[in-house]
Order: structure tokens, then sequence, then C-alpha cells
């Protein structure tokens, strides 16, 4: 009777555990969904929920999170969308004696869209996602990774409708956490790649998250991109278009002790404004175009075919220094002298980034008339004294 007795318990067990692991992912599918739809700004629904118990891990597939208009319309406009999103145990972490989370997103898109009624705030929208990812994440995320994703800008109040986007981007963030490498002045990782209008992109950052003051050092390229296909974009917000040109964008950048240091380099090549397309425009907007496509021929390195800059930045945070007087002057140095060429120039790094210099602080006469406490240098003995 005993052993019998045994079984039963055993078997009871058994099917508790069977029962729970059917119910459970329409239990956490509920809490998910009544979460999405009480968001402050938002509502967002999920289709369904996978549970990886032994994995320790748990798939949400088909998501998506609209942002709720704030007047009595509560019109919905679409913010974020994904196929699945992953959310597991990060086991390599594990063995570094840490227990942390890793996120992988499935065919993602993100859109960012300005209105006549609400502004959208990158910064606020980019924030709350990050929240609501930390309610479904009960682990620190130390790693992350987007798949497939395309991440959008949209204007529909402008005239044409605006929509520039990043396509087919893969994002992959290791070690935020610090929890392996931690005695590495950058431990962390972010490394990026996306299409862009027949061009690519290609972004690389060392980081450290933990530190109280931004501390990273990063480089990025975008090559190739068709202006062409971003003839809408320019018609919206510069009033022309062009008929054939390719465009590229190159910075390097690092930060640490709250100073930063770095550059950006923008490059047009073989640009032309004016083309067939044109010949039904208004009179003022062809001398627009025209005006535009004669700046392009006075500050273009014609050995190279290329318009190009160098805005070079460096300062502190609360205080930046932007050199404008100094983009102004590459423009003409690459016109008249030579080109710059095509690529990030290996030339920032962390250690690029100097302590900010302490001034003595000087009083009015000091300021008027001079300090006088230069020490003058001392005169060096004559060869006779040395010799004696």
């Amino acid at each position: 009777m005993k052993v019998k007795k045994k079984y039963k318990i055993l078997i009871g067990v058994i099917v508790l555990i069977i029962v729970i692991r059917l119910i459970l992912p329409y239990v956490v599918l509920h809490y998910a969904n009544q979460r999405l739809a009480h968001m402050d700004g938002y509502y967002g629904h999920i289709e369904d929920i996978d549970l990886a118990l032994i994995r320790g891990a748990y798939v949400i597939n088909e998501i998506y999170l609209n942002k709720v208009d704030s007047g009595s319309s509560r019109q919905q406009t679409k913010f974020f969308t994904s196929q699945s999103i992953d959310l597991s145990l990060e086991w390599r972490a594990l063995f570094h004696g840490s227990i942390v989370g890793e996120l992988v997103f499935n065919y993602p898109e993100l859109i960012f869209t300005k209105d006549k009624t609400e502004l959208s705030d990158v910064k606020k929208d980019t924030t709350d996602f990050r929240k609501l990812l930390e309610d479904f994440m009960p682990l620190k995320i130390n790693r992350f990774e987007i798949n497939h994703g395309d991440i959008h800008y949209t204007d529909n109040t402008s005239d044409p409708p605006v929509d520039v986007s990043l396509k087919e981007t893969h994002i992959l963030a290791q070690n935020l956490k610090n929890v392996i490498e931690d005695k590495v002045e950058l431990p962390a990782t972010v490394d990026a790649t996306a299409s862009a209008y027949e061009g690519s992109l290609n972004f690389n950052m060392r980081l450290n998250p933990l530190a109280r003051n931004p501390a990273f050092d990063l480089n990025a390229e975008l090559k190739n991109t068709n202006l062409v296909l971003l003839n809408g974009f320019l018609k919206a917000y510069g009033n022309f278009d062009v008929h054939r040109g390719k465009f590229g964008l190159f910075t390097e950048m690092a930060a640490k002790d709250g100073r930063f240091k770095g550059y950006v380099k923008p490059l047009i090549i073989d640009l032309d404004v004016v083309g067939p397309e044109d010949r039904h425009d208004s009179f003022f907007n062809k001398i627009w175009e025209r005006l535009i496509g004669a700046a392009g021929m006075i500050f273009k390195n014609h050995k190279k075919n290329q318009v190009a800059t160098k805005l070079e930045m460096e300062g502190a945070y609360s205080n930046p220094d932007q050199h404008v007087f100094g983009a102004i002057l590459e423009v003409l140095r690459n016109a008249f002298i030579h080109a710059l060429l095509p690529s990030v120039d290996n030339q920032i790094s962390i250690n690029s980034i100097k302590p900010e210099e302490k001034k003595e602080k000087k009083n009015i006469f000091q300021k008027v008339f001079g300090s006088g406490d230069k020490k003058k240098p001392k005169a060096e003995p004559s060869k006779d004294k040395k010799q004696k």
C-alpha cells in the first residue's frame, strides 16, 4: 500500500507540473497584455508566448506597441513591432558567476513619427520602451541582439510625406553589465550594420555602461547612399531634389571624464542637382535648384568629383566647442587643395581625451598689465665658470 501511495504522489506531482506548464503561458500572456493595454501613452498586444523552462527562457511572438494620441481622439500611431523576442538566461555569464539575461529581437520594426499635434521625443520613446522591457525581463540585460531590423523616421505633415529608414539592421551588444573582462577600461561592445538606400552603415563602439560619466570610443561610416532615393526627404526639408549623387558620412568620437573629442565628415560624390525631371518645377524652384547646383560646383574637388567637409568637435558636455569656422575652411581646402579620403581617419580614440586645463584666475590689474610673476629663465653659466 505504501508503495502504491508513493507512486500516486509521484504521478500527482508530474501531473501538477504538466498542468502548470500548460497553464503558465496563458497566465504570462494575460499579464503581459494587461500591462501593454494600460501603459501611459501606449497600447500594445502580444499574440502568443512560448515557455522554455529547461533553457530558462520564454519567447514573445507577434508583439506590437502603438503610441496613443493624448487628445480625445485616442488615435494610435504605429511605433514598434517584432516577429519574436527571445528573453533568456545568459549561460556564458553564468559560468563567470553572474545571473544576467539576454534579449534577441527577430524582424523588429521601430518607427519614430513626427506629427502636428504631438512631436515625438526620441529620447522619451526609447526610455519608455526600455522600461517596458525591464517589466518583461526580471534579470539585468547583459547581451542583446537585433536581427533583420528596420528603423524608420516618418513625417506625414511634410509635403511630400517623409519616410526614411535603415533596413536589414543587425545590432549586437555584449557585456553591458561588465560581467566579463571587468578590468578593461571599455569592457562592453556594440557592433551594428544596416542597409541604407543602396549603401551600407557600419558602426562599432566600445564603452563602459557603468561609468558615472559617459566613457566610449566609437567609429561609424555610411557609404554609397543613393541620394536620388532620398529625394522625398530632400524635397520636403530642402525644397530641392537631385538628379544624381552618392552620399557618405564618416565619424569618430570618444569620451571620458565628462569630455569628448571627435569629428563628423560628410561626403557627396558625383553630385548633379538639375535634371530632366525638373522641367515641370516652378520658376523659383528651378532658380533655387540651380543655386544649390552652383554651390556644389564651387565647393567641389574637381579631381575627385566630390564635395566634402570635416566638422571637428571637442570640449566638455556642459560647454561643447564645435569648430564651425573650421568646417567652412575645410570645405575650401577640400575644394582647392586636396580631397578628403572617403573613410574614417583612425585618429580618435579614448586616449585622445585630455583632462581640461585649469586656468589661473587673474585680477583686473594682472589682466591689463600682465601677471608680473613670470620667471625668467636662468642664464647658463659661461664656459669659463664651468671650467673653473
